[in-house]
């Protein structure tokens, strides 16, 4: 995979995914890449989910998040029984195809518990490495 692939296909061909942006996926055996969900302006990580083909078609076709749940095994989308909607404003695969980074603009909490990032208050003991001059 080059550096900087041209995706020269729609997001979308005959209601799948490309096959092109499909290809590209390194997927996990249950057919998932993560997906870092980071909020527009600041940079913040707010959570991390789950797609698949359809969800990430989904994504780039609708202007709104659509995830593949593991637990439930259904599609879902973030705000629709909450009302804390993420809109989509950019999406970008890494360099190793294996994660997917989503910019969006989120209204209200991005976290299921109702705090403004899935990772709030659940620091870790963590011992802080120093630069040495």
């Amino acid at each position: 995979m080059s550096q900087n692939p041209a995706y020269t296909e729609p997001a979308s061909v005959d209601g799948k995914l490309s096959a092109q942006i499909s290809a590209a996926l390194k997927k996990d055996e249950a057919g998932l890449v993560a997906a870092i969900i980071q909020q527009h302006g600041s940079g913040e990580v707010l959570m991390l989910g789950w797609m698949d083909d359809e969800a990430l078609r989904r994504t780039l076709t609708t202007g709104r998040v659509t995830f593949w749940s593991r637990s439930r095994k259904e599609y879902w989308r973030k705000g629709d029984t909450s009302g804390h909607s993420q809109l989509v404003r950019s999406v970008a695969l890494d360099c190793d195809g294996d994660a997917l980074l989503v910019i969006v603009d989120q209204i209200g909490a991005a976290c299921h518990t109702g705090t403004h990032t899935c990772f709030d208050g659940r620091e870790l003991p963590t011992v802080v490495g120093r630069r040495v001059s």
